[in-house]
């Protein structure tokens, strides 16, 4: 079990399935930070601190600091941030010729025809 130094973890039911959740605004509760500023994608990166907090790779003090984060004041601290999922960028092209063959495809069956086909 992972400590929860600030009394962030929670539980919400959906559908009859309980799911772990980790609050931002406890942290703001415990005047750990002024959370509800904070950018969305640094908000991101919180909550995944707060889930991953084990107190060797992500610590009390790793929450702190970026609950405190401020574009006017760079820090020196790496964010231990774990992805649960990568999302890769693209340059090959291959999506965009794939959406459009999809698109080729349903203006087919709904009678279109090519441009300049003499079909």
């Amino acid at each position: 079990m992972h400590p929860d130094t600030f009394g962030t973890r929670s539980t919400k039911t959906v559908g009859g399935t309980a799911f772990g959740i980790f609050r931002l605004e406890a942290l703001e509760k415990r005047r750990v930070g002024k959370v509800a500023r904070l950018p969305f994608s640094i908000k991101i990166l919180l909550e995944n601190l707060l889930r991953h907090e084990d107190g060797d790779t992500v610590t009390a003090d790793d929450i702190r600091a970026l609950a405190g984060w401020s574009p006017k004041a760079p820090s020196d601290r790496e964010i231990a941030f774990r992805p649960a999922r990568v999302l890769l960028q693209d340059f090959t092209g291959v999506p965009a010729l794939v959406d459009l063959a999809a698109m080729r495809d349903a203006a087919k069956r709904m009678g279109g025809t090519r441009s300049g086909s003499t079909r």
